[in-house]
């Protein structure tokens, strides 16, 4: 870094070298005014040539509204449309309109916490409270731009490393019981078959919603009784539905019960039908759940969850999400005392202990009954204490 100093009246100018700005391109520099001798003021600037390539003041020009767009544009290729639309809305609804043109090297992690009280308090829509997770989602997204400026030097250190956004308290889950879940069913079979039995499927299989919206029958093994969710249908910018990879970026191979299976193979036979009443043909690389004859397009997850907002208000279960239909199905194995493990590769989580975070109590329900259960088998199976034999031998008597 190059520096150097100018006389100016009694005091001096420092001036250090900084860079270009990765913005405007324009060559940086960091000026300070020293007063003193010129011995002090040349040792001031070896200090300010010295402190410049840490990072504190490589950003002078650039403000949080420009960090945010160079790295959420960097971060949208890694990110799934719907994560990546999601971002993009929460910076312009929640951190542009407050942050955007505060320099970058003037963000402060006192600001932080003051920005997130407001979001708390009067962030929403007109002016109402914000809730507390969508605060949080708020400093994740800050807290990782942030991270990004630091890489790329354009900020020292992070402010939003120890900044202290509201806590979320846990939601409890309450899964719908299985004569709902029948109720739900037994309407849609009335009303249209084919989402009854996508509904069947996620009562049965516990995939995503957008996991069912991408299996195609070539993902089906009706005589093995079993299906393979390996891909998900989200949906990108201007409604447009993309084909990405599941959650975990893996496929797992599910087990059908029978009655799922017959199900299955009578919606098939629907399709069938349709596909040849328009003289069309159904491959065996179409969708299982499509609006056309031929499969070619998968229904749109967003239409599935308005149409199960109808479905649920026509049952009088206005409480019940379509995700709850896989919060049942785990609540469920787990309560049977199906291992954590198999319920976990079941859902698709990437390993059992996300699997235990978010079904810990259900998980504690079905440890009791296990206990119990053992301890009654061990009651059981134990033998009652043998008896003391009495003693044949007589005393004998006193004085003999």
């Amino acid at each position: 870094m190059r520096g150097h100093l100018r006389q100016r009246g009694e005091a001096w100018e420092l001036r250090a070298y900084a860079g270009v700005d990765p913005i405007t391109n324009r060559q940086k520099y960091v000026t300070r005014t020293f007063r003193g001798g010129k011995r002090e003021a040349e040792e001031a600037l070896a200090r300010l040539v010295t402190e410049v390539p840490g990072g504190s003041h490589a950003a002078q020009d650039t403000t949080v509204g420009d960090l945010l767009r160079e790295w959420l544009a960097l971060a949208k290729p890694e990110l799934s449309p719907t994560t990546a639309r999601g971002y993009d809305w929460i910076i312009t609804t929640y951190i542009l309109p407050t942050l955007e043109k505060v320099p970058l090297a003037r963000l402060k992690t006192s600001q932080l916490d003051r920005f997130y009280a407001k979001l708390r308090d009067e962030g929403g829509q007109d002016g109402k409270p914000l809730s507390a997770a969508t605060v949080r989602q708020v400093h994740a997204i800050l807290r990782r731009a942030l991270q990004q400026g630091v890489r790329w030097g354009w900020i020292g250190a992070n402010p939003a490393a120890l900044a202290s956004p509201p806590r979320v308290r846990s939601r409890q889950l309450a899964p719908p019981k299985p004569d709902g879940v029948v109720k739900l069913i037994d309407k849609a079979e009335a009303d249209d078959p084919d989402f009854a039995c996508y509904l069947l499927l996620a009562a049965t299989t516990g995939a995503r919603r957008g996991e069912l919206c991408a299996l195609r029958w070539s993902d089906l093994d009706l005589p093995g009784k079993a299906l393979t969710i390996a891909r998900s249908i989200v949906e990108a910018e201007h409604s447009k539905l993309v084909e990405k990879d599941t959650k975990t970026h893996a496929a797992r191979r599910i087990v059908l019960d029978v009655g799922t299976v017959a199900v299955l193979k009578a919606h098939r036979k629907r399709s069938t039908a349709r596909a040849q009443a328009c003289g069309a043909r159904l491959p065996a690389s179409a969708y299982v759940f499509s609006s056309d004859p031929d499969g070619t397009r998968p229904w749109a997850p967003n239409d599935v969850t308005k149409d199960f907002i109808r479905l649920r208000k026509a049952v009088g279960l206005d409480t019940v999400r379509l995700h709850d239909l896989r919060h049942f199905a785990a609540t469920r194995l787990l309560a049977e005392g199906v291992p954590v493990r198999t319920v976990s590769g079941r859902l698709g989580h990437a390993n059992a202990a996300t699997t235990l975070g978010v079904y810990a109590h259900f998980v504690e329900e079905s440890d009791k009954e296990a206990a119990a259960k053992l301890g009654s088998l061990l009651a059981r199976s134990r033998k009652p204490p043998a008896r003391k034999r009495a003693s044949r031998a007589r005393k004998a008597p006193m004085g003999v």
